[in-house]
């Protein structure tokens, strides 16, 4: 029997204009006609691994596959220029708020929204000039596509694993092996996943939220876009530092990790068996999972990650705090973060972008907000609990305008936007996880 698939549209909703037309998610070009994306070269071919016997699951009525988004350009229909510092709602404004040098960083509306100058300022042990830390590094996992050589995170990127265990879909001549380097045209997904959480405070690019964080690439998605359930669920147990059978142990245990994909081929109606167990060993060993909600404006509750128990879902806010149409909503939603909407997307470093610039919007770039920032309260509080760590950030997040993000009462987006300077603050107030 087939595997069922997860599918990662990549949870980015970009829609862009394409000869005068409005394309949507789906048929949305790599980049505009004209140009080329760079694809990354898949390592040399390794003679073919036999291929793992399929998981046997019931028969399921199963959506009809979409084609996959990629990361794409967009022109802004206004200015990306991000609005002036003002104090956060109960957190007082440092005298001197830490701006990076970083020439896209002007452009960064999501830093300023959430408050990254003002936890910046509070954190001089840890984030200062060049992004080397006094601290020891924490370390956050990104499940992803895979690992591409960012200058922005040079020298702090861990080379993980890759757990495509399908030679055809993996597309680097075998299955499971120790090279985590990403393939084929979604490559660059996990790229600027990476480069939200972490990339330097170096004068060049962009900024990161916490340029002393390491990350460790765990590739779980084929050149298809694709993710077989198990392969997921053995890339969370693996990436926490959890035994996986037939794969050696991890060296590098990351403490917060990063989904930015969701279920697909598989029922809507509630979190994959498979997926959960990996969640709860997971959150067991007190790592914390920060889950995209996904992009079809739709209840979050359904979908795996998002629906499970024990991780932190997130959904999408514009830069005026309110619910794209495409972010999903619901129960299983924690909080919100900067995820963009159309022509207002996410300002990034990529190397697959013109002049190394993409602006993605979706729920894939709320997410490694919300990890980046759990990172940087582990630098100064390395022992909070991943529970801890879910009730600071969602305590602390700033209330929607008029106190919802959705005119209609059931889209709720939990309990508010990110507040990174705000969850520092608390953090720092408090002895909890020293």
């Amino acid at each position: 029997m087939k595997l069922p698939l997860l599918t990662l549209p990549l949870l980015c909703a970009v829609l862009l204009s394409v000869g005068g037309q409005a394309a949507a998610p789906g048929n949305i070009p790599a980049l505009p006609p004209g140009q080329t994306v760079p694809v990354p070269k898949p390592p040399v071919p390794k003679p073919p691994a036999p291929r793992l016997p399929a998981v046997k699951s019931p028969p399921v009525q199963t959506p009809a596959a979409q084609p996959l988004p990629e990361i794409a350009p967009t022109t802004p229909s206004r200015p990306q220029t991000a609005p002036p510092l003002v104090p956060l709602p109960g957190t007082a404004l440092p005298s001197t708020p830490y701006q990076p040098s970083d020439p896209l960083y002007s452009r960064q509306w999501d830093m300023t929204a959430i408050g990254m100058p003002q936890a910046w300022a509070l954190l001089p042990e840890v984030v200062q000039k060049g992004g080397i830390p006094k601290a020891a590094p924490v370390t956050v996992a990104v499940l992803d596509t895979g690992l591409v050589n960012s200058p922005e995170l040079a020298g702090r990127v861990v080379n993980g694993y890759d757990f495509v265990h399908d030679p055809a879909r993996a597309g680097d001549g075998d299955g499971r092996d120790t090279d985590a380097s990403g393939v084929g045209q979604f490559a660059y997904h996990g790229e600027v996943v990476a480069n939200i959480i972490a990339a330097a405070h170096d004068g060049r690019g962009m900024a990161g939220i916490n340029p002393a964080a390491r990350i460790l690439h765990v590739r779980v998605a084929g050149t298809d876009g694709l993710i077989d359930p198990q392969d997921l669920a053995d890339g969370l147990r693996w990436a926490a530092g959890l035994p996986v059978s037939g794969v050696p142990a991890n060296p590098n245990p990351a403490k917060v990790l990063n989904l930015s994909l969701f279920a697909d081929f598989i029922p809507l109606t509630g979190c994959d068996a498979r997926i959960q167990n990996a969640v709860s060993a997971v959150d067991a060993k007190g790592a914390l999972i920060v889950v995209g909600a996904a992009n079809d404006g739709a209840d979050a509750s359904g979908y795996s990650p998002a629906g499970c128990r024990g991780v932190l879902t997130v959904t999408s806010a514009t830069q005026a705090g309110t619910r794209p149409d495409y972010a999903n909503w619901g129960r299983s939603v924690a909080l919100a973060a900067p995820g963009g909407e159309t022509g207002h997307g996410v300002p990034v470093s990529s190397l697959s972008g013109p002049g190394g610039e993409r602006s993605p919007d979706g729920t894939s770039m709320a997410a490694p907000h919300v990890a980046g920032v759990a990172s940087l309260l582990l630098s100064v509080r390395p022992r909070l609990t991943s529970a801890q760590l879910r009730a600071l950030l969602t305590r602390t997040a700033t209330p929607f305008p008029g106190e919802r993000c959705d005119p209609a009462p059931a889209r709720t987006c939990g309990s508010g936007t990110l507040n990174a300077a705000a969850a520092v603050r608390e953090a720092l107030a408090s002895s909890l996880g020293k």
